[in-house]
C-alpha cells in the first residue's frame, strides 16, 4: 500500500529517502555506468578534447572506467572504501593539516546524531566520516537536501554514499508535514533501532557569511516522531534519545569563499541571487579540489534531557559549535583588514608566511567583493566573542 502524500510503502516506509542497501548497490552501479548525463559530465572534466571530437568514444571510455573501478564493489561499505581512497588523496593534496578533537570521549559502539556547522556542501560530512573511519568506527548516514539532487545520477551517487533525502521542494502544508514526520521517524529509527549514526547541518544551506547558528525548525522536526508517539513526552526526552552531539568544523581557507562573497554582494545590492544550473556541482568540485590550508574538526558533548524548548536546544548547540570552532590566522587577519574590532585580535600565532598567504588570496578578490570576502572570515571571531547580537548581518 502506498501513501500518496509521501510516496512510501507500508513495507518500506522510507524507500524514497533512505540510503541504498547492500543488495541494491550492484544494480545502481550498473545503471550509473550507463547513465549518459554522468558519462558526459565525467568526460567534459577528464577528457575535454575527446568529448568534443568523439563524444561516443569518450563516453565508452568513461563507462569502462566506472565498471573497472567498481568491479569488486558489492556493498555500500565497498563503495565507501573507494571513496576513502580518494578522500585520503584529497586531504594529502589540498590540506596542510587535519586535526580531530573530542571523538575519543564518545562511545564507539553508540549511535549519535552529529549536528554541525555547515561550510562545504560535501566535505563537512566527508571529514566527519574520515575521522570515524580513521578511528575504526562506522560511517554516518548523511542528510542532504533534495535541492542538490536535480540529476538522477547525483541522487544515486549520494544514496550509495549513505545519504538520505531531506525534502525542501514539496508544495503545500499537508505534504510538507507528512514528509517531515516521515523524515523525523527515519532519523529516530536510525539512532534508536539501527544504532547507526547520522550527520546533519544545524541549518538549511551553508553559512556563507561565516555565522554558525542553529535553526529551531530543525529541532522541531527532529522531535516530531517521539512527540507524535507520545504527545506528553518532554522535549528533553526526545532530544536525549537522539544522542545529539554538536560538531564544529573550521577551514583555514574556504575554496568557495569568492563565490560566497559574490552571492552575498548580489543579495545586498540587487536583492536576490540567481544560481546557474550547475553551480552546486561546481561548488562541490571546488570544495574538494581547492586548497583549504588547515582543517580542524571538534566533536562536542551529547545533549541530555535538560531542555524545555527548541530554542534552548538550539542555544546549546550554538554554544558548543561556536565554542569548539577553531580560529586560524586567516580569521584574525580578515578582522584586522576590516579594522572594526582591534580588541578582538590575537596575532600571537600569525606568522609572516600566514600574512603573505592571506594577502596573496586577498589580492585575487575583486575590489567590490573584498569586504564580503573578509567578513566571512572575520565573523567567526566576532561570533566567538558574542559580538554579533543585534548586528545588521545584511551588510559587511
Amino acid at each position: 500500500m502506498t501513501d500518496t502524500a509521501t510516496g512510501t510503502t507500508s513495507t518500506d516506509p522510507w524507500a524514497d529517502i533512505r540510503p541504498y542497501r547492500d543488495d541494491e548497490a550492484a544494480a545502481v552501479l550498473a545503471k550509473l555506468a550507463a547513465n549518459r548525463e554522468l558519462l558526459d559530465a565525467l568526460t567534459r572534466y577528464r577528457l575535454p578534447r575527446l568529448s568534443r571530437t568523439l563524444p561516443w568514444l569518450a563516453r565508452a571510455l568513461a563507462s569502462y572506467a566506472i565498471r573497472r573501478e567498481t568491479r569488486d564493489v558489492n556493498s555500500v561499505r565497498d563503495f565507501q572504501m573507494r571513496v576513502a581512497y580518494y578522500m585520503e588523496r584529497m586531504i594529502r593534496t589540498s590540506t596542510d593539516d587535519f586535526r580531530i578533537e573530542g571523538l575519543e570521549h564518545l562511545n564507539p559502539d553508540t549511535a549519535y546524531l552529529f549536528i554541525g556547522n555547515h561550510r562545504d556542501i560535501s566535505l563537512d560530512p566527508a571529514f566527519v566520516n574520515y575521522a570515524l573511519h580513521q578511528a575504526g568506527r562506522d560511517t554516518v548516514r548523511i542528510a542532504i537536501g533534495d535541492n542538490l539532487l536535480k540529476k538522477p545520477y547525483v541522487t544515486d551517487l549520494m544514496r550509495l554514499n549513505k545519504s538520505f533525502i531531506v525534502p525542501r521542494a514539496l508544495r503545500g502544508k499537508r505534504a510538507m508535514l507528512a514528509a517531515y514526520q516521515n523524515l523525523s521517524s527515519y532519523i529516530r529509527h536510525s539512532i534508536t533501532e539501527d544504532n547507526h549514526s547520522i550527520w546533519m547541518a544545524q541549518r538549511e544551506g551553508r553559512a556563507k557569511d561565516g555565522i554558525d547558528r542553529t535553526d529551531t525548525a530543525i529541532i522541531k522536526m527532529l522531535t516530531m516522531a517521539r512527540r507524535q508517539e507520545d504527545r506528553s513526552a518532554p522535549i528533553g526526552d526526545a532530544i536525549a534519545e537522539l544522542r545529539m552531539v554538536p560538531v564544529s568544523i573550521s577551514y583555514e581557507y574556504d575554496p568557495c569563499d569568492l563565490q560566497k562573497a559574490r552571492e552575498l554582494h548580489a543579495i545586498h545590492s540587487q536583492g536576490r541571487y540567481e544560481k546557474s544550473e550547475f553551480e552546486d556541482i561546481s561548488s562541490i568540485v571546488a570544495g574538494i579540489t581547492g586548497h583549504k590550508g588547515r582543517v580542524e574538526l571538534r566533536f562536542g558533548e551529547p545533549l541530555g534531557t535538560g531542555f524545555d524548548t527548541p530554542e534552548a536546544v538550539a542555544a546549546e548547540i550554538d554554544r558548543q559549535v561556536v565554542g569548539g570552532y577553531h580560529l586560524f590566522p586567516s580569521h584574525y587577519l580578515a578582522l584586522e583588514a576590516l579594522g572594526d574590532a582591534p580588541e578582538l585580535l590575537d596575532m600571537s600565532e600569525v606568522s609572516d608566511v600566514d600574512r603573505a598567504r592571506f594577502q596573496a588570496r586577498l589580492n585575487d578578490v575583486p575590489a567590490e567583493l573584498r569586504d564580503w570576502w573578509l567578513t566571512q572570515y572575520a565573523n567567526p571571531v566576532r561570533n566567538k566573542a558574542a559580538r554579533l547580537a543585534g548586528r545588521d548581518l545584511t551588510s559587511p
